[in-house]
Protein backbone atom coordinates (compact mmCIF):
# COMPACT_ATOMS: atom_id res chain seq x y z
CA UNK A 1 0.00 0.00 0.00
CA UNK A 2 2.76 2.32 -0.05
CA UNK A 3 1.47 3.78 -3.34
CA UNK A 4 -1.68 2.08 -3.36
CA UNK A 5 -4.79 3.95 -2.88
CA UNK A 6 -7.45 2.65 -0.83
CA UNK A 7 -11.52 3.73 -1.57
CA UNK A 8 -11.50 6.23 1.78
CA UNK A 9 -9.70 8.73 -0.52
CA UNK A 10 -11.61 9.93 -3.58
CA UNK A 11 -9.69 11.38 -6.55
CA UNK A 12 -11.03 14.31 -8.34
CA UNK A 13 -13.97 13.42 -10.77
CA UNK A 14 -14.32 10.00 -9.49
CA UNK A 15 -18.08 9.29 -8.44
CA UNK A 16 -18.00 8.97 -4.68
CA UNK A 17 -19.58 5.24 -4.02
CA UNK A 18 -22.36 4.58 -1.90
CA UNK A 19 -22.16 4.37 1.64
CA UNK A 20 -23.82 3.48 4.97
CA UNK A 21 -22.87 3.05 8.59
CA UNK A 22 -24.36 0.17 10.68
CA UNK A 23 -23.26 -0.69 14.19
CA UNK A 24 -19.82 1.73 13.69
CA UNK A 25 -19.05 -0.16 10.36
CA UNK A 26 -18.80 2.06 7.26
CA UNK A 27 -20.44 0.09 4.25
CA UNK A 28 -19.14 1.21 0.69
CA UNK A 29 -20.61 -0.48 -1.95
CA UNK A 30 -19.52 -0.77 -5.67
CA UNK A 31 -20.40 1.13 -8.75
CA UNK A 32 -23.60 -1.15 -9.38
CA UNK A 33 -24.86 -0.11 -5.51
CA UNK A 34 -25.16 -3.38 -4.37
CA UNK A 35 -21.98 -5.27 -3.57
CA UNK A 36 -20.07 -4.28 -0.50
CA UNK A 37 -17.27 -2.62 -1.63
CA UNK A 38 -15.35 -2.18 1.61
CA UNK A 39 -16.08 -2.34 5.47
CA UNK A 40 -14.33 -0.47 8.82
CA UNK A 41 -14.77 1.67 11.13
CA UNK A 42 -13.86 5.36 10.61
CA UNK A 43 -12.76 7.41 13.59
CA UNK A 44 -11.90 11.20 13.61
CA UNK A 45 -12.96 10.77 10.02
CA UNK A 46 -9.84 8.31 9.49
CA UNK A 47 -10.37 4.78 8.85
CA UNK A 48 -9.14 2.71 12.31
CA UNK A 49 -8.78 -1.07 13.40
CA UNK A 50 -9.93 -4.37 10.74
CA UNK A 51 -10.61 -3.46 7.33
CA UNK A 52 -12.17 -5.54 4.55
CA UNK A 53 -12.15 -4.74 0.43
CA UNK A 54 -14.45 -7.22 -2.11
CA UNK A 55 -14.36 -7.83 -5.05
CA UNK A 56 -17.63 -7.57 -7.26
CA UNK A 57 -18.10 -11.15 -7.09
CA UNK A 58 -18.58 -11.01 -3.60
CA UNK A 59 -14.88 -12.66 -2.69
CA UNK A 60 -12.73 -10.84 -0.09
CA UNK A 61 -9.95 -9.16 -1.85
CA UNK A 62 -7.64 -7.21 0.56
CA UNK A 63 -7.55 -7.07 4.73
CA UNK A 64 -5.75 -5.43 7.48
CA UNK A 65 -5.42 -2.73 10.32
CA UNK A 66 -5.40 1.04 10.30
CA UNK A 67 -4.02 2.95 13.17
CA UNK A 68 -4.88 6.70 13.37
CA UNK A 69 -5.82 6.22 9.88
CA UNK A 70 -1.90 4.08 8.96
CA UNK A 71 -1.97 0.81 7.96
CA UNK A 72 -0.41 -1.60 10.75
CA UNK A 73 0.64 -4.83 10.93
CA UNK A 74 -0.20 -7.75 8.75
CA UNK A 75 -2.05 -7.03 5.03
CA UNK A 76 -3.24 -10.07 3.40
CA UNK A 77 -4.45 -10.13 -0.22
CA UNK A 78 -6.38 -13.03 -0.94
CA UNK A 79 -6.53 -14.12 -4.77
CA UNK A 80 -9.80 -14.38 -7.09
CA UNK A 81 -11.04 -17.31 -4.92
CA UNK A 82 -11.13 -15.81 -1.71
CA UNK A 83 -7.65 -17.38 -0.82
CA UNK A 84 -4.86 -15.93 1.19
CA UNK A 85 -2.59 -15.15 -1.97
CA UNK A 86 0.44 -12.77 0.30
CA UNK A 87 1.47 -11.26 3.54
CA UNK A 88 2.49 -7.94 3.93
CA UNK A 89 3.73 -6.03 6.71
CA UNK A 90 3.13 -2.79 7.26
CA UNK A 91 4.66 -2.03 10.65
CA UNK A 92 7.31 1.05 10.70
CA UNK A 93 10.79 -0.32 11.02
Amino acid sequence: MDKEKCDLSIPSGVKEKKLEVIDGYTIKYHANGKTIWSKGKIINDQPDGYWEWYRTDGTIKRSGHFEHGEPVGEWITYNGKGEKYKTTNRDKK
